[in-house]
C-alpha cells in the first residue's frame, strides 16, 4: 500500500525543535498572505450582499454623534461595568484566580463557554467573563443612544453584535484553552491543518473565504438525500414539476401541490426518510406534486414575481390537471412560497379561479411591518448597491444570501466552524441539514429588486393594489380561501407575529397554529421524534399574537397529525392511487431532478442549466 505524501493535514508532528521551527515560519508566511486576502475580500462577503462592515461601522459612528447618548442609562451602564469588574477583580486578587462568586454567565443557549477550561477558575475563566462584561457594557452603550429612528437602531445593534461576536475570546488560537490544549497535544499540527483547510476555502471562494460547514462529498441527491421516489413529469425555464409515487393503494381524490422558496431548496423536506415531510405525506394517502425552482442565471435576469406566479403554481396546477385529470387542489406554500401563494389566491380570486380549495401557509410573510432580524439589511442605501451588483451580474449571488443569512446566527454558523476548521485543524463533520444550508442559490436581479422593494422597504404588498401581477391589481385583503398558517416561535426570519398579522388579513376562515423551535426545525417535526410542541387555539382570531398565545393550548409533539385531520376535510373521497406517467405527462427524469442539482460550489458563477 502506497503512503500518503506528508501535506500539512497529514504529516506527523515532529519532535526536531529546528524542523518544527522552520514548519510554522513557513505556515505563518502562507498565513499571512492567506488573512491579507481574507481581510481584504472576505471579510466584506462574509457581513451581507449589500454593504462592507467598514462602512457600516463609518455610518454607525456618524449616527451615534448625530443621536444622543441617554445619560442616564449611560452612567447605569457605567456603574454596573465599574462594580462588576472589581468585583471580578477582587476574587483575582484574593485568590489569584477567578474563582470567587461568578460575575456573569452566558446567556442560556450560549455555546461558545461549554469547555471546563473556561469554568475552572483558571485566567480563562477571567477572560471570558471580562469579554462577557465588555459585551454587556456595549449592548447598554448603543442601547442608550437617542435620536436615531427604530430601525436604525436595530442596524447599529445589530453590526455592533456582529462586532463583539467577532471578538470573542474563543475565535483566537492564543485565548482558546481548548486550541491551546491541541496545539501542545499535536505540537501544532491543528494549526498546519486549520491553515490548510483554510487555503482550500479561499480557493474554493476563488480568492474569498468560504467556510466548510460539512463535508459535502459525503452527500448525493438521490442518494442518501431527496431520496423519496417520483418523477419530474413538467418543466419550463423557471421549475421542474415533481409528482411523487404512491406509497398507499388509495389516495385522496384532490392532489397537494407543494411551493417551497426559491430562496433555498426544496429538499429540505425530503432530508432523510425518517424526517422527510414529503414522505409522510405521500405515506399520508397524498396524491404530492412539488416544485423545483431552477438556480438561475444571468439570462434569467428579467423574470420578476410575476414570472413566479405565472410560471410557478399556476403552470404547476395546469400541469397536474394533465397528469391527474383534476381541476381542483391543495396548496401548500413554505416561507417565500407561501408570500407567492397568497399573491395567486388574490390573484384567483380577481380572475375567477377557484381550483385551490385549501391553503396551507409555512413560516410565511405577508405583512412585512415587522420583518425581524432580516430587516437590518434593508434601507435605501443597501438596496441602490445591492441593485447596482445585480445590475451588473443579472443575479444576486448565492453565496451572498447565505452570508448574510448566516449573520444572523453568526456565533453558530461562522464563528463555530472558523474555531473547528481553522483553530482546531479538524475537518468538517457530515450532516445533512448544513449540506443543505450550504446548497445556496441565486436570485433573478428583478425579482429580487421587486420583493425587497415592494414587502421589505415598502411593504406594498398587504395594500389593495401594491403589487399588479399580469395587469391583476393584488388585493389579499379579498383572499376567502380556507387556510392553516403553522409559525415558529423561535423564528428570526418569519418572526411569528408578522405571520399572524398577514394571517388577519384573509377573510376567510383562517386556522393559525405555532410550533415550537424556528424557521426550519419548527417546520420538519415529524411525530416519530417526538419534538417541540404546539400552540393551538379555537376561534376567531385575536387582536394580537401576544393574546392569542395567552390564552391558547399547549400541545406536546409534532404539528404535523393536526394539520393531517385539518386538510383531510378538504382531500376529497379516496380514489386509486395514481402514479406518475399515468396521465397525459410523461415522465421525463427522476427526481429529484436536474435542476435541484446545480450546486454553485461545484459551478463557475454565472453558469446554470
Amino acid at each position: 500500500m502506497s503512503s500518503k505524501p506528508d501535506t500539512p493535514k497529514n504529516k506527523p508532528a515532529s519532535t526536531d525543535l529546528n524542523a518544527l521551527s522552520a514548519q510554522w515560519m513557513d505556515m505563518w508566511s502562507e498565513g499571512a498572505r492567506a488573512m491579507t486576502d481574507y481581510w481584504g475580500k472576505a471579510l466584506p462577503g462574509l457581513t451581507s450582499p449589500f454593504s462592507s462592515p467598514m462602512e457600516h461601522w463609518q455610518k454607525m459612528v456618524h449616527d451615534i454623534a448625530d443621536g444622543s447618548l441617554n445619560s442616564q442609562a449611560l452612567s447605569e451602564a457605567q456603574l454596573k461595568m465599574w462594580q462588576d469588574s472589581m468585583k471580578l477583580w477582587a476574587g483575582v486578587m484574593a485568590n489569584g484566580e477567578a474563582n470567587g462568586d461568578t460575575v456573569i454567565q452566558p446567556d442560556r443557549g450560549d455555546r461558545r463557554f461549554r469547555s471546563e477550561s473556561w469554568n475552572d477558575g483558571s485566567i480563562f475563566d477571567f477572560m471570558k467573563q471580562s469579554y462577557l462584561l465588555a459585551s454587556r457594557y456595549i449592548e447598554d452603550v448603543v442601547g442608550s443612544i437617542e435620536g436615531l429612528d427604530e430601525k436604525r437602531a436595530r442596524q447599529i445593534a445589530f453590526y455592533a453584535r456582529q462586532y463583539v461576536d467577532a471578538m470573542s475570546p474563543t475565535n483566537f488560537a492564543v485565548t482558546n484553552p481548548d486550541v491551546l490544549n491541541k496545539t501542545i497535544e499535536t505540537n501544532g499540527q491543528n494549526l498546519a491543518r486549520g491553515l490548510n483547510n483554510m487555503m482550500e476555502d479561499l480557493k474554493k471562494g476563488e480568492g474569498t473565504l468560504k467556510i466548510s460547514m460539512t463535508d459535502t462529498d459525503a452527500f448525493e441527491l438521490g442518494k442518501n438525500v431527496a431520496t423519496t421516489p417520483g418523477e419530474v413529469v413538467y418543466e419550463n425555464d423557471l421549475m421542474q414539476l415533481i409528482q411523487y409515487t404512491p406509497s398507499t393503494d388509495k389516495v385522496f381524490k384532490r392532489p397537494l401541490l407543494v411551493i417551497p422558496p426559491w430562496i433555498n431548496k426544496f429538499y429540505i423536506l425530503d432530508l432523510r426518510p425518517e424526517n422527510s415531510y414529503i414522505r409522510w405525506l405521500v405515506d399520508q394517502g397524498h396524491t404530492v406534486f412539488v416544485v423545483s425552482w431552477v438556480n438561475p442565471g444571468a439570462e434569467l435576469s428579467d423574470k420578476g414575481f410575476e414570472a413566479y406566479m405565472l410560471e410557478g403554481p399556476i403552470a404547476a396546477m395546469d400541469a397536474i390537471e394533465q397528469a391527474t385529470g383534476e381541476k381542483s387542489f391543495n396548496v401548500i406554500g413554505y416561507c417565500l412560497g407561501g408570500t407567492l401563494l397568497s399573491a395567486l389566491l388574490a390573484y384567483n380570486k380577481s380572475i375567477g379561479d377557484d381550483r385551490i380549495k385549501s391553503a396551507t401557509f409555512f413560516t410565511a410573510m405577508i405583512d412585512f411591518a415587522e420583518p425581524g432580524e432580516l430587516g437590518v439589511y434593508i434601507d435605501e442605501m443597501q438596496l441602490e448597491k445591492l441593485e447596482k451588483k445585480m445590475d451588473e451580474q443579472g443575479f444576486l449571488e448565492g453565496a451572498d444570501m447565505a452570508s448574510a443569512f448566516n449573520m444572523l446566527r453568526s456565533n453558530d454558523l461562522i464563528w463555530s466552524f472558523v474555531i473547528n476548521n481553522y483553530l482546531l485543524g479538524k475537518d468538517p463533520a457530515a450532516f445533512d441539514l448544513l449540506y443543505w444550508n450550504s446548497d445556496s442559490t441565486r436570485m433573478p436581479a428583478r425579482m429580487h429588486r421587486e420583493y425587497l422593494r415592494t414587502m421589505y422597504l415598502e411593504n406594498r404588498f398587504k395594500e389593495p393594489g401594491g403589487i399588479v401581477l399580469n395587469g391583476v391589481p393584488i388585493d389579499v385583503n379579498t383572499v376567502d380561501t380556507p387556510s392553516y398558517f403553522l409559525s415558529a416561535i423561535e423564528d428570526h426570519i418569519a418572526p411569528w407575529a408578522s405571520t399572524y398579522m398577514g394571517a388577519q388579513l384573509f377573510k376567510g376562515s383562517v386556522k393559525f397554529v405555532l410550533g415550537g423551535s424556528g424557521h426550519i426545525a419548527g417546520v420538519v417535526n415529524p411525530p416519530s421524534a417526538n419534538k417541540y410542541c404546539y400552540w393551538t387555539r379555537t376561534g376567531k382570531l385575536l387582536d394580537s399574537g401576544e393574546e392569542w398565545l395567552d390564552g391558547a393550548k399547549r400541545n406536546e409533539g409534532s404539528w404535523w397529525p393536526d394539520w393531517a385531520k385539518w386538510v383531510k376535510r378538504h382531500a376529497g373521497a379516496s380514489v386509486v392511487a395514481r402514479k406518475p406517467g399515468d396521465g397525459k405527462l410523461k415522465v421525463i427524469e427522476p427526481a429529484p431532478g436536474r435542476y435541484v442539482k446545480l450546486r454553485l460550489d461545484k459551478q463557475k458563477p454565472g453558469k446554470c442549466l
